[in-house]
């Protein structure tokens, strides 16, 4: 059996003159949890739709397990209801006039599944989302967690072989949101479901992926794990949307030596194999620090500017790279002025592709 369960080939999608999704390419596996990542207009959630058949491409393919579900060459377009995915919205879609119970039964009964079968697999569903005491709860007596987790249930309820998020924590406070993005990795892992999840939150894609696909004005800039993403962006993009990170403009010299615009010679390393018409570094603000390292890249700085943020210290340094930022945890704080010696290692000195 194919270890591929999804697979998208050079999808196009057009609204009038108007490209929204440009030639994009990507498979999912089995038990995956792919997340598409971008600002919005990128054109992540219009690939999500057009997997779920709620989008009619203009050419390219989409394949679930084996089968084709879009084929503009062979002229098919299997319907949505036939695609065997489920899909989780933005905005819940919980039917307020319904009970819980019958909220997460509905696509069960529309399959004209038997009673003691719905019954079954709707507290089955329930019980994975920690629900089925609330079973008879009108849903509009819900708080947005429950919905969401009432949207989550019947999106497994009947078993679908993929499941596909726009974006389902958008609408929830910050806390909430960072519970439920455990909950939700926990309950993919448990289930072992196929799914592609869409958002603009770079630190819920880093958290909950396998691996992020990072778009941008409908391309893929960069396919990776998440911490291939963060360690090693390749574009100037992706560096700058994935995380914090200063840019540092020179020139790639060879063998690992970038040299700067204001003649420092730094060691550097690459995530693509590098052609020598690179131009920028990303460093992440997260791995300088601010005392001599041996072995290090060393450059001296002054502090300019502190930022308590609570779980970290945001500092602007001074230095002949420009003004960078640096966060580090909230203790031994330095004053504005002091004089540092910004250390980081040539790992975290990441050349870019122009």
């Amino acid at each position: 059996m194919s270890t591929t369960r999804i697979e998208v080939r050079d999808l196009v999608i057009r609204y009038g003159d108007t490209t929204a999704v440009n030639g994009v390419s990507f498979t999912v596996g089995r038990g995956e949890h792919v997340t598409l990542l971008g600002p919005s207009g990128c054109g992540k959630t219009t690939t999500l739709r057009s997997i779920a058949g709620l989008e009619q491409p203009v050419a390219g393919s989409i394949t679930i397990d084996g089968q084709a579900m879009y084929d503009a060459k062979a002229r098919r377009n299997v319907p949505a209801e036939q695609r065997g995915v489920s899909m989780v919205f933005q905005s819940y879609a919980v039917w307020p006039h319904m009970t819980v119970f019958d909220n997460v039964a509905y696509g069960l009964r529309v399959r004209r599944q038997g009673a003691a079968e719905i019954k079954a697999a709707v507290e089955r569903a329930l019980d994975l989302v920690q629900m089925r005491h609330l079973a008879d709860r009108p849903a509009s007596k819900l708080s947005g967690g429950q919905q969401q987790r009432v949207a989550l249930a019947r999106a497994v309820a009947f078993s679908p072989t993929v499941v596909l998020f726009d974006e389902p924590l958008s609408n929830l406070d910050a806390k909430l949101r960072a519970e439920m993005r455990v909950e939700l990795r926990e309950l993919q892992r448990r289930l072992d479901i196929t799914s592609v999840y869409v958002t603009h939150d770079q630190e819920e894609a880093l958290a909950i992926s396998d691996r992020v696909i990072v778009m941008n004005v409908g391309v893929i800039e960069q396919i990776g794990t998440p911490e291939q993403i963060y360690n090693r962006p390749r574009s100037r993009f992706v560096a700058d949307f994935v995380g914090s990170a200063n840019l540092v403009k020179g020139r790639y010299a060879g063998a690992g030596r970038f040299e700067t615009e204001g003649g420092v010679a730094l060691q550097a390393v690459a995530g693509h194999a590098p052609h020598g018409g690179e131009t920028e570094v990303a460093i992440r603000t997260a791995y300088i620090d601010l005392e001599p390292r041996a072995g290090e890249n060393q450059v001296p700085g002054t502090v300019r500017q502190r930022l308590f943020h609570g779980d970290f210290v945001q500092y602007v340094i001074d230095s002949p790279l420009g003004a960078l930022i640096v966060r580090r945890p909230p203790v031994d704080l330095l004053d504005e002025g002091a004089a540092v010696t910004l250390s980081f290692s040539a790992e975290h000195c990441v050349l870019l592709e122009r």
